[in-house]
């Protein structure tokens, strides 16, 4: 077949992409298959190129992982025929497709990344090789392979550094921070971090990148509890992933919204829903999220519980590390709060009573209460023997120990001084 016909061919499978999608993959396989004749191996490869992509894509939009993973093998020799850089370029954006699929197996993905590393081995593509472990060290991190990822991970940023790729090396150690991250370890995601944002400074990186370095410095701000900085970083992320219609806008619209509830700001998250830019990322995510800050608003702890104990919520919740935890640390505050409100009008009141306000287990109360009194955020004692609760009355604060301590500290200069004159009359 001619190369104009192939490209009629081309044409025609275009237009069925939307229509007839089994039609249009029978068309792109038949060129893939084609053989060069006549001096025309230049335009046949750029249009298997071409096919290559479109095949990706519709595989793409109806989940067929296993049409993905035969591709990606079939297509081997016809790298042989192409530069080095289309190959490695075709190559990312199969398993950039692959990683897309709607619940997509990370195990399949871990799999195939280390068939092709081998591949890139035996075909000595250095560069490439690399570029897809930094792929499959990312993959192990969503497939909560820690370890894993952070042994290849480290052994990654040795060779990179020793190649001097400065954009390999900025994804490598933003890849490590969310490693650590995930591990709860702050310090070294922080330092992972600060390393990637150095490396970063040197050259330009793309917006999609730099909203992803943005993205992992809200979430540590948020772990040191520096909601404001965190807010202003997920601020400039969804900025980011909007400009790029990048589906994760939506995920960094829910962390802004956090930060303003973790700040005790709960008032502002209707203002920042109903902005021009958020109110096209309308969800159920983004309406629990309101919820949220409806039942901190009110300090409703049974309102908060019935939130993220909810069948549509709680699968979206365990599968957020930066949620889940603030969550938590948002529940526990709530339980302060209902606590101190109840007991502020008692001397002593029994725990039961308590509890059944409150309609918690009486051993929730009793660790709660235990916890509090530990960290000084409440003045009273637990009475085992009765099951009581015994609140003291708030001192109120005296400087007396204070004026005491800097009145020895002048009287103590006033006797060094009459020291060193007695001394210097000898």
């Amino acid at each position: 077949m001619s190369i104009n016909d192939l490209e009629e061919q081309f044409e025609k499978a275009l237009s069925l992409n939307e229509v007839s999608s089994s039609q249009s993959v029978s068309i792109y396989t038949r060129i893939l298959a084609e053989n060069a004749g006549g001096g025309d191996d230049d335009e046949l490869n750029l249009l298997k190129e071409r096919s290559i992509y479109e095949l990706a894509e519709i595989y793409s939009r109806s989940s067929s992982m296993k049409e993905l993973e035969q591709l990606m093998t079939s297509i081997r020799p016809f790298f042989n025929k192409i530069s080095k850089a289309k190959t490695g370029k075709i190559m990312r954006t199969l398993i950039d497709k692959m990683s897309r699929v709607k619940d997509v197996d990370y195990a399949v993905l871990i799999k195939l990344c280390t068939d092709c590393t081998d591949w890139c081995k035996t075909q000595k593509r250095v560069f490439l090789k690399q570029q897809i472990e930094c792929k499959l060290c990312e993959f192990y991190l969503l497939d909560r392979q820690y370890q894993a990822a952070l042994k290849l991970c480290n052994r990654l940023i040795i060779q990179i550094k020793k190649l001097d790729d400065k954009h390999l090396l900025v994804e490598i150690h933003l890849i490590e921070s969310k490693i650590h991250h995930s591990l709860h370890n702050i310090a070294k995601a922080k330092a992972a971090l600060t390393a990637c944002r150095a490396a970063a400074n040197s050259i330009y990186i793309g917006p999609l990148l730099q909203a992803e370095i943005d993205m992992q410095a809200g979430s540590i701000s948020s772990e040191e509890r520096d909601y404001k900085t965190s807010y202003s970083y997920f601020y400039e992320a969804f900025e980011g992933f909007d400009g790029l219609k990048d589906k994760r806008a939506s995920k960094a619209l829910k962390y802004m919204l956090l930060s303003k509830i973790m700040n005790d700001q709960p008032n502002d998250v209707k203002a920042v829903i109903a902005s021009k830019l958020a109110i096209k990322y309308q969800s159920s995510a983004i309406s629990m999220m309101q919820d949220i800050a409806n039942a901190y608003k009110q300090r409703s702890l049974q309102q908060f519980e019935q939130i993220i104990n909810a069948k549509q919520n709680a699968h979206d919740i365990a599968q957020d590390l930066v949620i889940k935890n603030k969550l938590q640390e948002l529940k526990n505050k709530l339980l302060e709060q209902n606590l101190l409100r109840l007991l502020e009008p008692f001397e002593v009141v029994e725990i039961q009573h308590i509890a059944d306000l409150m309609k918690l287990p009486i051993k929730s109360i009793q660790s709660k209460l235990s916890q509090m009194i530990l960290d000084k955020k409440f003045n009273g004692i637990l009475d085992q023997g009765s099951g009581s609760i015994i609140v003291f009355e708030q001192e109120p604060e005296t400087t007396a120990y204070d004026n005491a301590l800097q009145t020895i500290g002048v009287l103590n200069d006033v006797v060094d001084q009459l020291f060193d004159k007695a001394k210097s009359l000898d």
